[in-house]
């Protein structure tokens, strides 16, 4: 499908020749740039940091849970954000959404009609009717938990299930529900081997890879296998958000992972 959401993100991805999604993840506590919790500043911050990276960036991140927790406030800076960014760069809401099917098609709603994202993230714990209505317009996207990136991801994502881990058979499940080109996974980069195993189940599939940066993934590997058979972006929040004092200092961590990725492209 020509308009679907991997092939408008792949299009972006080889417009800015850039793998990169920075995670506009803003905690002013971790940062070096003096910034408070006033909404009015937070607002123009991360319009700033949007501004020196947007050339660069194809795609961002916006973890909900850092909007949400100033309430009605967080929601307008939300808002704010995505306007912002328009249509020079996609945009995930990573809320990790799986709930019931009426339950999702709200959750649908609102990310995708009200606020205008264009991809979220999903759990798949709840089976594939919760996943339904964020995967039903092509144009837009899904990426769906597979393997994460955090210690752990081996309670639940390891566990054998019809002689095969978990996150082999959610790989295998999303490549088979992939019928409007428009889903994806995410795959931590901080688990090597088993990139490798599902990259051979996965064809087809754009990943959505965090680990790289703070959490200490490899960005080498992590570009060569995830772009093998679809795209494979790299996220990197801290990594970009938190390098330095001014806003020069996002600028110039963005073109050092900007600088690594095209060399393994």
């Amino acid at each position: 499908m020509k308009n679907s959401f991997n092939n408008r993100l792949k299009e972006i991805c080889e417009l800015k020749n850039n793998r990169l999604c920075i995670g506009l993840d803003i905690d002013p506590v971790k940062s070096n740039i003096k910034i408070t919790n006033s909404m009015s500043n937070l607002i123009d911050y991360t319009k700033d940091i949007i501004d020196v990276t947007i050339d660069l960036c194809p795609i961002y991140k916006m973890n909900l849970a850092f909007y949400e927790c100033y309430g009605s406030k967080g929601y307008l800076w939300l808002e704010k954000v995505i306007e912002h960014i328009g249509n020079r760069a996609l945009t995930i809401a990573d809320g990790k959404r799986g709930d019931i099917g009426n339950t999702a098609k709200k959750y649908a709603e609102s990310l995708f009609n009200y606020f205008g994202f264009d991809c979220v993230t999903l759990s798949p714990y709840m089976g594939v009717d919760s996943l339904e209505p964020f995967i039903s317009d092509p144009s837009k996207g899904a990426f769906i938990l597979c393997l994460t990136s955090n210690k752990s991801a081996l309670d639940i994502q390891m566990k054998v299930f019809k002689d095969e881990p978990l996150y082999l058979y959610v790989a295998k499940l999303c490549k088979k529900i992939n019928k409007k080109n428009n889903i994806g996974i995410v795959v931590g980069a901080t688990k090597y081997k088993n990139m490798l195993q599902i990259k051979k189940n996965s064809f087809g599939l754009n990943w959505l890879i965090p680990g790289i940066g703070a959490q200490g993934g490899d960005i080498k590997s992590s570009i060569e296998i995830g772009n093998e058979s679809g795209v494979g972006i790299i996220n990197v929040s801290r990594g970009i958000l938190y390098y330095g004092n001014e806003m020069k200092d996002v600028l110039k961590a963005t073109e050092m992972y900007t600088e690594k990725i095209r060399r393994y492209l």
